[in-house]
């Protein structure tokens, strides 16, 4: 296939409109060409009033056909999108949307169809590709919309190059495929291979949530061919009992994505001793997309990589002066792009600050091995001193998640006059399990300065794309009693 000329969704609904788009979290089925007259009647409603390129429309809706309509009309439109997650407090949405300055705020269904009523299915004129504006989480201060230009090309002009750069870094392909929508689509990961995968002429299957058994359903129902996961998800699949488990065929699953968070060997290991060699691992943020990727055989050589730097991609580790360190030395990840640059809308002092030159620092904490490969220690944010000797958390935890009693863990630096820090884990349990268990547990596989002086159980929220704040868990661990000395 000449991916050069390869044109996308839209094209794939003119020629093939019979083609399978959406199977919707209600069942309802629905075409790429009925999926395509909706786009066009929701473009012809945006420009009704009075949009035009560059203008910012904000969706506050949860998954279902809604969103992927206003991905793909606000991406024919030369239009910024801005998904909202709903579950957000009001005074919190409404920053976003005063911040983006949207001109239309749609909170459901009615919204949705409002804008299309009345409105031709014929293809509108003048189109351009718009672009996708996420917000970050805003784990410190407010959040920011992260901000791409404008290409000012038609929509199919970037096509291709979503399909050399995902075929590059995933193995995906333009053709029959299915898949699976796990997570909500205002986090930027699942937003964004939602739009990749009908460009790539696939089925999306919207899953209503994200529970393990279920999931294994819709793979086995639907024939799901890829996914788009988060560790998290992994490590509660591997908990169902065997029979759960054996019980669902999911041989056609070929490629299985995942990001957003690091995945603890043994979890990823687990997955491909069930699901066979399919779990495809980039490492990247919002502002720098997919900066980083492995396939499976390469993680299976070289177990806990994050990959090498994807392609258009440079990638260097430096210390806290700049200089660049040699290959095993942790510290600052900075990647450089040829595909674009961003900037945080409103706060170029913010994008400055993320910047030394051209090149970008997520913020991690990392190192490269000598064929340049990248393994990740932890948030420059999150790592631990205690005793001047660094400790990173996300060591800790996969330790810890490894343990079959353990459903979740969380580490943190607790203040300590003489330490420093102490290494304090908070684990939410799967079952009954004790302290001492935990801390034998851990005896073969940490040294012992890295065993948590305090280990205490209770709930941990993550989001849905399977981040935890370790910061806001922090705060709130310190706001409570002072915790005794010793495991508990």
């Amino acid at each position: 296939m000449d991916i050069s000329q390869y044109p996308g969704f839209y094209a794939i609904a003119e020629a093939d409109p019979g083609r399978l788009a959406v199977i919707d979290t209600d069942g309802t089925r629905t075409t790429y060409g009925e999926l395509l007259a909706r786009v066009n009647r929701v473009t012809h409603g945006l420009r009704a009033r009075g949009l035009g390129t560059g203008d910012v429309v904000a969706g506050v809706l949860r998954n279902g056909i809604d969103p992927v309509v206003m991905l793909m009309a606000t991406g024919q439109a030369g239009m910024y999108y801005v998904p909202i997650n709903w579950h957000l407090a009001q005074p919190e949405i409404d920053y976003i949307v005063g911040d983006c300055d949207a001109k239309v705020v749609l909170t459901g269904p009615a919204d949705v169809a409002a804008l299309a009523e009345g409105q031709p299915d014929t293809t509108p004129g003048d189109r351009t590709a718009g672009a996708v504006m996420w917000y970050t989480s805003g784990t410190t201060g407010f959040p920011k919309g992260v901000q791409r230009p404008l290409s000012g090309t038609a929509p199919e002009a970037v096509v291709p190059l979503y399909v050399w750069f995902l075929g590059e870094v995933c193995d995906l392909r333009p053709g029959d495929g299915v898949h699976l929508v796990t997570s909500p689509m205002y986090h930027s990961a699942p937003c964004a291979h939602t739009s990749f995968a009908l460009h790539f002429g696939h089925t999306l299957v919207l899953a209503p949530r994200f529970d393990p058994e279920p999931i294994l359903e819709l793979i086995e129902r639907h024939r799901v061919t890829n996914a788009m996961m988060v560790p998290t998800m992994f490590h509660r699949m591997l908990q169902l009992p065997a029979e759960v488990r054996e019980r669902y065929d999911v041989s056609s699953l070929a490629q299985v994505i995942h990001t957003a968070a690091a995945c603890p060997v043994a979890v990823k290991q687990g997955i491909m001793d069930w699901w066979g060699p399919v779990l495809y691992e980039y490492y990247g943020s919002t502002e720098s997309a997919i900066a980083f990727a492995v396939k499976p055989h390469e993680w299976l050589a070289r177990p806990g990589t994050v990959g090498r730097p994807a392609p258009a991609f440079e990638a260097k580790i430096l210390d806290e002066l700049g200089n660049e360190l040699p290959p095993g030395e942790p510290g600052m990840i900075y990647v450089k792009s040829g595909l674009g640059g961003f900037q945080y809308r409103k706060d170029p002092a913010k994008t400055a600050a993320s910047m030394r030159g051209e090149w970008y620092t997520p913020g991690d904490i990392g190192y490269l091995d000598k064929e340049g490969y990248l393994f990740l220690c932890d948030r420059r944010t999150d790592l631990i001193i205690s005793g001047g000797v660094n400790i990173y958390p996300a060591e800790i935890e996969a330790a810890l998640l490894e343990h079959p009693a353990v459903a979740d863990a969380a580490v943190i630096g607790v203040p300590d006059e003489e330490w420093g820090h102490n290494v304090v884990a908070l684990v939410q349990p799967a079952s009954p399990v004790s302290a001492e268990d935990l801390l034998e547990h851990l005896e073969p596989r940490l040294a012992r300065f890295k065993h948590p002086k305090v280990i205490e159980f209770r709930d941990l929220p993550r989001t849905p794309t399977g981040k935890l704040s370790r910061s806001k868990v922090k705060a709130e661990y310190l706001g409570e009693a002072t915790p005794d000395a010793g495991p508990r």
